[in-house]
């Protein structure tokens, strides 16, 4: 009893309400025509078609007018669409073969599925100069209706490739309290159910692919219908060559020139030095200005400007080793004697080492040969050695010192030598150095750059 008081409470308010709505048009002076009067008569807008005889079936289509902004920093993109339902209320049963165009206004009295725009920020309905709906009723009972609508809608977007990155940005509509028991969505003619792409222009991005699906939405109250529209982004990155791109590139070969200013020119080479980098520095914050600051995303173009900024900083530092190496050997000419210096005291360990090994190998001869003594005949002849003698104790002095001598040497010459290669002869080597290795390695970067954000 409790269910059909129900029912019957809920009849009567809608049909006071729909007497209300006649009264007041009639009473405007707006007087709805007959055949609009007879299909009026009895229908109950609150109740959906084919209540009893299982769900309705909504096709969709969308009509894309623009998409006027895509936001990085917001993560959204905002659209005008022309969107369009159709289905079918067998109540709506009329004789002819011509539809009905009726005012939009009059939709408050029909029945319309509550679809709604998922991941929608904010949206609203044209109302110039009037609320911009259709409505459309055939002789087999099928309804169309039609919504100019401009909504923003949220879009995740990866921007670790940026400005050489592709996004993928979707439509979802669903239906607000009716399940897929009550309602069923399907796209009118698949993927040609979206048009208006074909013929759409936009400042940073084109669009590459689209292309629809269907879906349901699973939530604590049941499932839903659900219909999505995918697009593909592609950015332009002819803009970002132009504005960031080439002048971070001609920064660092602004910063080359110093090479070939002469060292003593500190004020021209520090100026060059410092201007560059102040400007790379403000070329980075300007970019920086229309990206989202959030920490987790370390995008192409941050690792180009780094990467120049390096060039550029280490052009800098270059000129201070190079300088610091000036000021330790003030001119070239003492570089050359420093070198010749070095020349020398190699020729004259060599002559050292030279001159021991020669006594010691005279030494070692003079002990291995017999002393001569005279003989009984008056001639010389061989003595032999006594062992108390204390000629094998001098002979082994000398050996004992030359290899003492010559362990010495050795560990000095190894010394020298690692001295040697850590000094700079001539502090204008570095610059002659930088002029082609910091070009060339700025070529390599270069192209494992682009090589790697273009093609992987």
């Amino acid at each position: 009893m409790t269910f059909f008081s129900s029912l019957f409470a809920v009849l009567f308010i809608s049909r006071f309400l729909e007497n209300s709505l006649l009264s007041s048009e009639v009473k405007e002076g707006e007087i709805l025509p007959p055949t609009i009067q007879k299909l009026m008569k009895g229908y109950n807008k609150y109740l959906r078609p084919f209540f009893d005889n299982g769900p309705v079936t909504v096709g969709m289509s969308l009509d894309i007018a623009s998409i006027d902004t895509i936001s990085e920093i917001n993560m959204d993109y905002t659209a005008t669409i022309f969107l369009r339902q159709r289905w079918t209320d067998e109540r709506l049963v009329f004789e002819g073969n011509k539809s009905l165009s009726l005012d939009g206004r009059l939709v408050e009295l029909l029945w319309v599925p509550d679809t709604f725009i998922v991941d929608s920020k904010k949206s609203f309905l044209h109302d110039i100069t009037v609320e911009n709906r259709l409505i459309r009723i055939f002789p087999n009972g099928t309804v169309l209706y039609a919504l100019r609508i401009t909504t923003t809608v949220a879009c995740n977007m990866d921007l670790t490739k940026y400005p050489m990155d592709k996004q993928t940005c979707t439509l979802q509509l669903e239906s607000w309290g009716y399940n897929v028991n009550d309602v069923m969505f399907y796209w009118a003619r698949g993927n040609d159910s979206v048009s208006g792409l074909d013929t759409l222009r936009l400042a940073q991005y084109t669009i590459e692919d689209h292309y629809t699906s269907e879906s349901e939405a699973v939530y604590e109250t049941g499932n839903y219908p659900k219909l999505i529209f995918h697009f593909e982004l592609k950015r332009s990155i002819l803009y970002f060559i132009l504005e960031t791109y080439v002048p971070s590139s001609l920064l660092v070969v602004l910063s080359w020139v110093s090479f070939w200013i002469s060292q003593s020119s500190v004020p021209a080479r520090i100026c060059i030095g410092v201007t560059t980098v102040l400007t790379m520095t403000t070329l980075m914050m300007g970019a920086r200005t229309s990206l989202p600051n959030a920490n987790c995303f370390i995008k192409a173009i941050d690792v180009y400007l780094g990467i120049c900024f390096s060039f550029i900083f280490g052009a800098l530092i270059e000129y201070a080793v190079a300088h610091f190496c000036t000021l330790n050997h003030p001119d070239c000419n003492n570089a050359l004697m420093y070198g010749h210096h070095m020349h020398e005291c190699k020729e004259e360990m060599n002559g050292i080492v030279t001159t021991i090994a020669s006594n010691s190998s005279r030494i070692k001869r003079r002990k291995d040969a017999p002393a001569a003594t005279p003989t009984v005949g008056g001639e010389p002849g061989l003595a032999p050695s006594s062992p108390t003698t204390s000629e094998p104790k001098t002979a082994e002095a000398p050996a004992e010192l030359f290899s003492r001598c010559a362990k010495n040497i050795s560990v000095l010459r190894k010394i020298l030598r690692s001295i040697n290669c850590c000094h700079v002869e001539n502090p204008h080597y570095i610059d002659n150095y930088s002029r082609l290795t910091f070009p060339l390695s700025f070529i390599i970067v270069n192209l494992l750059y682009w090589t790697y954000y273009l093609y992987f």
